[in-house]
């Protein structure tokens, strides 16, 4: 007994000053530091965000996470209207039109989903998905073709719908997109599920992106999405403008500028007879710029 006894004192003896040490100065975890970031409630969304800033610049999570929690925070904030695509861009099928005719429009466009329409856009009468078409590869005859056999219901939304509402109603629908309607009824655009994670997540690559090498899509006569890295070379030859480009290399740093400040989404500024809106930002630069000629 005396043995054990003496064993297990000079094991107490040694092990417990080391094991001492390590119980005094635990490793923080990121629930201990989350604890210490919030010991003080947050009294609006401005002061919660530069607490989140903190917890990144203490690198509890990396900034690509702190960009999807910031978009996550402002799509309540935000409305149909803010991210569709207008009416002037849609491409639309006709209920009375033949696979002959579908397929040039479908291929051309490379869009998934298209919006069936009567006599005019106002006429909505649903949805076509591109991949309900597949079948038709395999038939010879087509003459039995049925626009109503494989256009689905339309979603129709207010302009106002705000968009955290609306990703809500897509997951519990599967819808992926949804017709955007006026106070007066009328067809004023459309907006997808991946427009809406793009607000959160970032860009997505589908096919209302700018694709080509310009950086630069026309939207209407006179409204266009321009890439915020965009040269200003290539900017003022397209705009007909005179910026400088001894500060910056970029139009996102001349918008930034106009700015004073990182801008959120939403945010407008306008200069040189242009308006620019910012339609894709995260924590540190502008991604995708709206610009309307004003003049």
């Amino acid at each position: 007994m005396s043995d054990n006894t003496e064993r297990g004192e000079a094991y107490t003896e040694d092990a417990s000053p080391e094991d001492s040490g390590r119980n005094d100065t635990p490793r923080r975890g990121v629930r201990e530091w989350l604890t210490d970031l919030f010991s003080d409630e947050p009294e609006d969304l401005s002061e919660l965000m530069d607490i989140l800033r903190e917890a990144a610049n203490r690198q509890m999570f990396d900034d690509e996470a702190l960009n999807i929690i910031f978009g996550a925070l402002h799509v309540g904030d935000m409305h149909a209207r803010d991210i569709m695509i207008p009416r002037s861009s849609l491409v639309v099928v006709h209920e009375d039109q033949d696979p002959a005719e579908l397929l040039p429009i479908i291929i051309e466009s490379e869009h998934s989903r298209f919006p069936v329409v009567g006599d005019d856009v106002d006429d909505i009468k649903g949805i076509l998905h591109a991949k309900d078409l597949l079948p038709l590869v395999l038939e010879t005859d087509h003459s039995k073709f049925s626009m109503k056999d494989c256009i689905r219901k339309a979603a129709v939304i207010p302009e106002s719908k705000r968009l955290n509402v609306l990703l809500q109603e897509f997951r519990a629908t599967r819808n992926h997109m949804a017709l955007v309607v006026d106070e007066y009824g009328q067809i004023s655009g459309a907006v997808t599920i991946e427009d809406v994670l793009e607000q959160i997540v970032g860009d997505i690559e589908d096919e209302h992106d700018v694709h080509d090498d310009s950086g630069i899509k026309q939207m209407e006569p006179k409204s266009f999405h321009v890439k915020a890295n965009l040269p200003i070379d290539d900017f003022n030859e397209h705009f007909d403008t005179q910026f400088s480009e001894e500060e910056f290399d970029t139009i996102g740093g001349i918008v930034l500028q106009a700015f004073g400040h990182l801008p959120e989404r939403g945010e407008t500024v306008e200069f040189e007879a242009l308006r620019f809106e910012v339609l894709n930002a995260d924590s540190r630069r502008l991604r995708l710029l709206r610009v309307n000629i004003l003049k």
